[in-house]
């Protein structure tokens, strides 16, 4: 058996997603954070939260309009996600730094970003005060979804072929292989006849 080492507490759930959140009621104040606190937390609604520190650019806007679009990142933007996190929006218009298209949603105040395969539309239901970070926590109203990741014949998403991006403690990587479906160690095999 390992030997533990015992480490302070800290934040190491990890891989996380590392996505774009897109938020701005209108062109002067569309902005784009890059985050990895976020994810998943009901499934009727349909619920997911992002965690962002005060001091950001994005978090007044946020606040103010109550809404954000959550974009999954791809290996193609792994620039953008990257400079987006870095940069702040109060210094540049990120969308046109990184030649990203900001298309307005339809069901929230917040553009998605068209390069995105996957869009998630939310809107805050409750803001929870944590410490460092504010969690948003949010209904999801909208989801699109570039059709050329769409299967022809069962209509699936393959986020696979998105090539999306993780993020693992403080650096980014690819997801890799596949090696098996939800419950597939303790599926019963079938008995060929």
């Amino acid at each position: 058996m390992d030997k533990k080492v015992d480490w302070k507490p800290g934040t190491l759930i990890y891989p996380l997603p590392a996505v774009m959140v897109s938020c701005g009621a209108s062109p002067e104040e569309y902005n784009i954070l890059t985050i990895s606190w976020t994810g998943t937390i009901c499934t009727d609604p349909p619920m997911c939260y992002i965690s962002v520190r005060p001091e950001r650019h994005s978090y007044e806007i946020i606040k103010k309009n109550m809404s954000f679009v959550i974009n999954l990142t791809t290996f193609d933007l792994g620039y953008a996600t990257d400079w987006c996190g870095v940069k702040s929006g109060r210094n540049f218009n990120k969308f046109k730094e990184m030649n990203l298209t900001p298309v307005m949603s339809e069901k929230v105040a917040a553009p998605y970003i068209a390069e995105s395969p996957v869009n998630i539309e939310c809107k805050v239901v409750e803001i929870k005060k944590l410490g460092s970070h504010d969690m948003f926590m949010a209904e999801v109203v909208g989801v699109k979804v570039s059709d050329k990741f769409i299967e022809p014949k069962s209509g699936a998403l393959n986020l696979k072929r998105t090539m999306p991006l993780a993020y693992l403690h403080g650096k980014y990587y690819a997801v890799g292989e596949l090696l098996g479906k939800f419950g597939f160690s303790v599926e019963k095999q079938k008995k060929k006849k």
